[in-house]
Order: C-alpha cells, then sequence, then structure tokens
C-alpha cells in the first residue's frame, strides 16, 4: 500500500493505493491520526484501492468518528470491489462517499 498526502488550506486529501489489510492498516492509521490533528476537511481518495479488510474498515470508521468531532471526512473514487465490501458492511451509509 502506498499513500500519498495533498494539502491545500484547511483540506487534506490521502490517497490510497493496493491493499489495506491487517499487515497495512497500522501505517495508515498512523497517518491519519497524524493528518487529523491539522486539517478541518479529510478527503480519502480511493481510485488506487484494490482491496479492503475488516482492520482497514475499522482505521476508515475511526478516522470518520474523530473527524465528526472537529470536521468532515469524504471518500472518493470508490472502486466497484471496495464499493461492493462498503454495501455489504454497512459502510456505504456511514461514509460520505462521493
Amino acid at each position: 500500500m502506498t499513500i500519498e498526502m495533498k494539502k491545500n488550506m484547511d483540506e487534506t486529501i490521502i490517497e490510497i493505493t493496493g491493499r489495506l489489510d491487517t499487515t497495512t492498516a497500522p501505517v495508515l492509521d498512523k497517518a491519519l491520526n497524524e493528518e487529523m490533528n491539522h486539517v478541518k476537511n479529510l478527503v480519502l481518495d480511493l481510485k488506487g484501492l484494490e482491496y479492503i479488510s475488516s482492520a482497514g474498515l475499522r482505521i476508515l470508521l475511526n478516522a470518520q468518528k474523530k473527524m465528526q468531532k472537529i470536521g468532515s471526512m469524504k471518500v472518493k473514487h470508490v472502486n466497484e470491489v471496495v464499493m461492493e465490501v462498503f454495501e455489504m458492511t454497512g459502510f456505504a451509509d456511514i461514509l460520505e462517499i462521493e
């Protein structure tokens, strides 16, 4: 998995590419926790995300809960495979997906 951050005023766009699973989830968790202290609007661009496991879902849920308190979080460019996981788990109703 690779993570690329683009900052723009009070918004940060985080592009996630590859697989978000048990092995890579802690890396994303650390990056999100560091960034959430400095941002009001968080955008997760998942156009390059090929796979997400329950560990990855847990990271997204935690980020969503934290960002609700300080700003907003959006998820963009979700492919069919990841969207199917979001729909089956109910995350499609929890996350703001564009």
